[in-house]
């Protein structure tokens, strides 16, 4: 994320309201707009469909279709999405980067094998069209391709080339879909076409974006997969953070309130619109933690580090320590402000607003809206102190925070779901909000002993863990290097002491 706090800081650093829009729109984009891509293009499509003439059963069997592959995205792709990003921020500081762009068609392989396999198995059994299930994989593979995009991306300025990219995605899946419904195309084929249309167009557009910045590398594309190995906390970590952000929903599917849409496909609307809607109350805190905390607290946290490297005195970097938790506080604290004011103005707006909506919102479905709104609250809290953790290394600690959320969450919503309706959502509350205590616990103890933890709780003799997966990797590196013998390519102990 440094990459995108250098070019951010240059622009809140400029004069101007225009300036500040202009910095808080790429922040924006960058950060929440495959997000928004997928809403609008939800949204988009289920306007095309009412238009076409489409009944509920076809808009409803439309809604899980796209709402289960994306899911199932994400919680494959987020198993790689913290270790390749480790990779790419080690391939840069090592300045490597012809090694960048293997590893992202090394990291999109394997998981377009596993995902197409397991995905596909699933859909065989769900009852839908052949040409269904197709289309399905076909969307399955541009997402999991576009996630590991925007893993590389934060290392490329061009934003407003990336908002550009959005903008015509958009635009060309709605324009598609209304096209296809115009010449009388079947509707549900026709909206799969066209979000697949929106998600090809992004895919093309990112990888152009990526082949002009890091430059092609003729090189071994799994050479990633040894940080696996190195560290494997973050593959578990992104797993139990989706795995608690989502998980409720299958939960609550599986429950009495879920129905049956058509074979293996379930959802569970009261719970699902509540929660979704509820989500977007954190896309501020998620725009700001980068503007903020990213922005002002990087300058502090580099200052303190440098001191290390560059033969800094120990009262100097005393000094910078108390400055950096002086200013992390600071940051986080804005940060956490606005989201509390971002959550009342959601739930009293809400209130207000959403039954007016023809959302079929009751006081069922309102009561577990403003539960959820206080839930994503902490999540947001959570998350952001856990990236923090992250940004010290500490990965230990935050892979303790996500795996208390993964299982607080999912063991609540098992429980609520066996309640009432108007408690379904304190499952997830309950999740979140350990969420959130326990990594601003894990944070605050880590900074109280931060010189500690940088000199002192270090291995004396580095050990590199080695498993199947480092054997792997090497014995496709040499025989990589058998088929390409002209190429210079040096070896992974050799890149670490350069």
């Amino acid at each position: 994320m440094a990459g995108i706090g250098f070019e951010l800081k240059k622009m809140f650093h400029k004069k101007g309201l225009l300036s500040l829009i202009k910095a808080y729109g790429y922040a924006g984009i960058v950060c929440v707009g495959p997000m928004l891509l997928g809403i609008a293009l939800l949204l988009g499509v289920r306007l095309i469909a009412s238009y076409a003439g489409a009944d509920k059963d076809t808009t409803r069997l439309l809604n899980v279709m796209v709402t289960y592959t994306m899911l199932f995205s994400l919680l494959l792709t987020n198993i790689f999405s913290l270790v390749t990003t480790r990779y790419v921020a080690d391939r840069i500081y090592a300045e490597r980067m012809d090694l960048i762009l293997p590893s992202f068609w090394g990291c999109v392989s394997l998981m377009l094998v596993l995902g197409e396999s397991i995905y596909g198995v699933f859909l065989l059994f769900t009852g839908i069209p052949f040409l269904y299930q197709v289309l399905c994989l076909v969307f399955l593979a541009e997402l999991i391709v576009v996630w590991t995009q925007i893993n590389y991306l934060t290392a490329i300025k061009d934003y407003e080339g990336i908002i550009k990219v959005f903008i015509l995605s958009v635009l060309l899946a709605w324009l598609t879909g209304l096209c296809l419904v115009e010449c009388r195309v079947e509707i549900i084929p026709a909206m799969l076409i066209a979000i697949c249309t929106g998600y090809g167009v992004m895919l093309v557009c990112y990888y152009y974006l990526m082949a002009s910045f890091f430059p092609k590398g003729r090189k071994s594309s799994m050479l990633f997969i040894q940080w696996f190995d190195r560290y494997p906390e973050l593959a578990f970590l992104g797993f139990a953070i989706e795995v608690g952000l989502f998980g409720h929903f299958m939960i609550m599917w599986g429950s009495q309130a879920g129905e049956c849409v058509q074979g293996l496909f379930y959802e569970a609307p009261a719970y699902d619109i509540s929660a979704l809607l509820a989500f977007l109350s954190i896309l501020i805190t998620t725009i700001n933690f980068v503007t903020s905390v990213e922005v002002n607290f990087y300058p502090k946290y580099r200052n303190y580090f440098s001191l290390y490297n560059d033969g800094g005195s120990l009262p100097d970097i005393e000094q910078a320590g108390k400055e950096l938790k002086v200013v992390l506080v600071q940051e986080l604290t804005y940060t956490f402000t606005k989201q509390v004011f971002a959550t009342m103005v959601f739930i009293v707006g809400g209130t207000f607003l959403l039954p007016a909506l023809p959302l079929g919102m009751n006081s069922d479905m309102l009561g577990l809206y403003r539960i959820m709104c206080v839930a994503y609250a902490f999540y947001a809290i959570g998350n952001c102190a856990m990236l923090i953790q992250l940004y010290f290394s500490d990965n230990k600690g935050a892979l303790i925070s996500g795996l208390s959320f993964m299982v607080v969450s999912c063991a609540g919503s098992f429980l609520s779901s066996r309640a009432e309706v108007r408690l379904y959502g304190l499952g997830f509350l309950a999740g979140a909000l350990v969420f959130a205590l326990v990594s601003l616990i894990l944070l605050y103890l880590y900074m109280r002993r931060v010189i500690y933890h940088v000199l002192c709780n270090q291995p004396i003799v580095a050990k590199v863990r080695r498993t199947w997966i480092t054997e792997l990797s090497e014995y496709l590196q040499k025989q990589y290097e058998k088929k390409h013998p002209e190429e210079n390519i040096r070896d992974i102990g050799e890149e670490d002491e350069d």
